[in-house]
């Protein structure tokens, strides 16, 4: 089995992030440590393009989840049944605590409905908003299950593309809002912290978002599974939370699954106050066959939101060494790579555009030279033409050692 040099010498201007779960000052952090993934039926890993290489594309990370998960697990384990699930009163107090406590968000039990994963949450949310042959609005490049998801409830993916400004992205509000006068568009899927550029939306950008929406009777949807994943200096807003006109107007999807890395979990929920559009939604969840949850799902989350508080930001501080360390090593070997800045997700996006290769030849020569798995640009959209995207969340040697 092929693997990256770690041993590589190479100068960085990061140092180990200290952390109260494993050590003191200066010494390593518990996101340090190796943990083999390849023979577990691991996606990021098994796949046969994985083979002989560094994998830094799915998105899911290499680290081990926080104890109080794994304790969790483990009692469910030892019960030794494992029937169909009750969602009990515990798992929704979590996420009201949890986002009332974190993000200053008040929910209400009842606008909380369940189901497997965000893409089956944005899924239904579009068949309850959409009818064959109406558009949903996104920003591009983005998540390409986007594109799948309206495709497949029938609709028509209709794109406003984000604009480069230096080393960050805004949303060109004057092309939004000609795309959203189109009376075909009824919803706006919004990415917040957006995948792949790494933007946190701001209060100001999200209001302006929804005031054009509301001037044409447009709701949104925001996908906020990545919503736990923020850089230091930034903060993450729920787009429900700007506003009562940006809580009426909206349906949220979430997960702790990306940020407390548990997507194998199989667990989300989908937050609405609107009863109509709640019933719309519950009937959507159903006719896709998508209303059963995993137990293990439900367990995780509570002790996510309920326990691991300080993992997670400690996790933002790791990653936060990764972005990086990943970015002096780009200045020194590929001065003509563009780094976006990283503002949430654990997601580089870099722009490759001076080198003259597609997003598709630069993936083919990393895997194939490099023996580094990235993503090519082109599945975000053709926006995402000219670059790629990488990865950071795995011990820091895998990136200090990289023969990038």
């Amino acid at each position: 089995m092929e693997h990256i040099n770690t041993q590589k010498n190479t100068t960085l201007s990061t140092q180990p992030v200290s952390s109260s779960l494993g050590g003191g000052q200066g010494e390593a952090s518990p996101f340090d440590e190796t943990i083999e993934r390849r023979g577990t039926g691991c996606y990021k890993w098994d796949v046969e393009e994985a083979q002989g290489a560094t994998p830094m594309w799915v998105a899911d990370m290499d680290f081990r989840v926080a104890q109080p998960i794994i304790d969790a697990l483990k009692r469910r384990v030892e019960h030794g049944v494992f029937g169909y699930t009750l969602v009990r009163d515990s798992y929704y107090q979590a996420i009201i605590d949890w986002f009332r406590r974190r993000h200053g968000w008040t929910i209400q039990r009842e606008w909380i409905q369940y189901t497997s994963g965000v893409v089956p949450a944005v899924s239904v949310v579009i068949k309850a908003l959409t009818e064959p042959g109406d558009k949903v609005l996104v920003q591009t490049p983005v998540y390409n299950c986007f594109f799948s998801s309206i495709r497949n409830n029938g609709c028509e993916v209709e794109e406003t593309r984000l604009v480069q400004e230096g080393d960050t992205w805004r949303v060109d509000f004057d092309d939004m809002e000609q795309k959203v006068a189109d009376p075909r568009v009824k919803a706006f899927l919004l990415c917040n912290p957006h995948n792949p550029v790494g933007r946190i939306w701001t209060r100001d950008e999200l209001l302006r978002m929804n005031d054009i929406c509301l001037r044409h009777g447009v709701t949104v949807i925001a996908d906020e599974i990545h919503c736990e994943l923020v850089m230091p200096g930034y903060k993450y807003t729920p787009f429900a939370s700007v506003s009562e006109e940006c809580q009426n107007n909206s349906i949220t999807c979430n997960s702790p699954s990306k940020s407390f890395n548990t997507a194998g979990l199989q667990i989300a929920n989908i937050i609405c106050d609107n009863s109509e559009t709640r019933q719309r939604i519950d009937r959507a969840i159903n006719i896709n066959e998508v209303c059963d949850v995993n137990p293990f799902g439900v367990e995780a989350l509570i002790a996510a939101y309920n326990e691991c508080e300080d993992w997670i930001d400690q996790l933002n501080e790791y990653l936060y060494g990764n972005y990086q360390a990943l970015k002096d090593i780009i200045a020194k070997h590929h001065p003509y790579w563009k780094v976006s800045r990283l503002e949430g997700t654990y997601l580089v996006w870099v722009d490759i555009r001076a080198t003259g290769m597609t997003s598709d030849q630069m993936t083919e020569w990393l895997l194939k030279e490099k023996h580094i798995l990235v993503n090519s640009g082109t599945m975000y959209g053709e926006a995402g033409e000219g670059f790629i995207r990488i990865n950071i969340a795995c011990p820091r040697e895998r990136i200090t050692g990289a023969d990038l």
